[in-house]
């Protein structure tokens, strides 16, 4: 197998990661003012994914530079391109981070409002434009030859990424990470909070269904490999199906594993589709592949040695900080007092999810 479709694979294995993790931090944020009917909730919602959420977007960070490194000219026009959109996404996630350092340094209630709306934003905004980004390229983009010696760049303009493909497919990753939040909520919580993310889940998860069947439908007349991408379509469709009847069973774990499953078996169904293309022209016969947009066979020969040493290394620790962190929480072991995270009452034993942010 060519490096050029290794590299390929491991991209979207990476944006597979990506989305399966960080998906379910973006649900709990958008759902924060809607299972959050107190302070002690939301702050209960936030100290289920306290530990990891840091981690969990340091996929898209390899992600990005994983392209930069073997698809360089897919980096440039993918980013000059997107730019706008791109930038919102980095605005958001800066704002979600820095909100959920903050918004327990002060005991102020206006203050942690503030930031709870960040991280709302920070949550939704992420969430949906992802969707209309990666909409945009399994549709094609207007893509021509400029410059001396030419080379490929991005035609068209911001409202060029807004069209009914792209918005449903950001409404798709929007209510899919949604749904995916609510499972989490429910598998990570005791008591009330628990009960209601479970009715959330199948609320949410019914809407998120039919429009994840529309896209995965409509999205096979822009597949290059409809034999592959139809039955993958199939799966993912299937599986959804599956985790709702596991949430109304009350089988929350079942329920997680298989909307991850979900978010994999989509994004499957978009690289499979896509390739050998990695940006397809929107009419006309310009398009970036994996061949006339990779680097050289050397630096990406580097760049295999490289993963294979450190990427076990990383997916063990990431593995374990899970682990550590599985115990469900209830209001009692991170209701705070003020200025910090330490617990009322008797603390936490140490593979409870530790209230590491406010």
């Amino acid at each position: 197998m060519a490096l050029t479709t290794v590299w390929f694979i491991l991209i979207a294995v990476l944006w597979t990661g990506y989305f399966v993790l960080d998906g379910f931090d973006f649900g709990v944020g958008i759902l924060l003012p809607v299972l959050g009917r107190t302070d002690a909730d939301r702050r209960l919602m936030i100290n289920t994914i306290g530990p990891v959420w840091d981690g969990n977007e340091v996929w898209v960070l390899v992600a990005g530079g994983a392209t930069f490194a073997a698809f360089p000219e897919w980096y440039a026009t993918l980013f000059s391109g997107f730019y706008l959109a791109l930038l919102l996404i980095l605005v958001a996630l800066i704002l979600r981070g820095v909100a959920f350092e903050y918004r327990g340094k002060s005991d102020d209630p206006s203050w942690r409002r503030r930031w709870d709306t960040a991280i709302v934003f920070g949550s939704a905004v992420p969430a949906l434009l992802w969707g209309v980004a990666f909409g945009n390229i399994v549709r094609g983009v207007p893509l021509a030859l400029q410059g001396t010696p030419a080379h490929i760049e991005y035609t068209g303009t911001f409202f060029t990424l807004l069209n009914p493909f792209s918005l449903l497919a950001g409404l798709t990753t929007l209510t899919l990470f949604t749904t995916h939040g609510a499972v989490y909520l429910a598998l990570r919580t005791t008591g009330d909070m628990r009960e209601r993310a479970h009715a959330l889940a199948l609320r949410v998860g019914l809407v998120a269904a039919v429009l994840a069947v529309a896209f995965l439908v409509w999205a096979q007349a822009y597949s290059h490999r409809l034999g592959v991408t139809a039955p993958l379509a199939v799966v993912a469709a299937g599986v959804f199906v599956g985790a709702l009847v596991a949430v109304w069973r009350g089988r929350e774990g079942w329920a997680f594993a298989a909307t991850s499953v979900t978010v994999a078996a989509a994004v499957a169904v978009l690289f499979t589709g896509l390739f050998p293309y990695v940006m397809p022209g929107r009419d006309s016969a310009v398009a970036l592949t994996v061949h006339n947009a990779s680097s050289t066979h050397y630096t990406l020969t580097v760049m295999t040695v490289v993963a294979v040493i450190f990427t076990p290394l990383v997916l063990v620790y990431q593995g374990w900080t899970y682990y550590v962190f599985r115990r469900r929480l209830g209001i009692p072991m991170v209701t705070p007092t003020f200025g910090g995270g330490v617990p009322r009452g008797p603390a936490p034993t140490s593979d409870a999810a530790a209230p590491t942010t406010s």
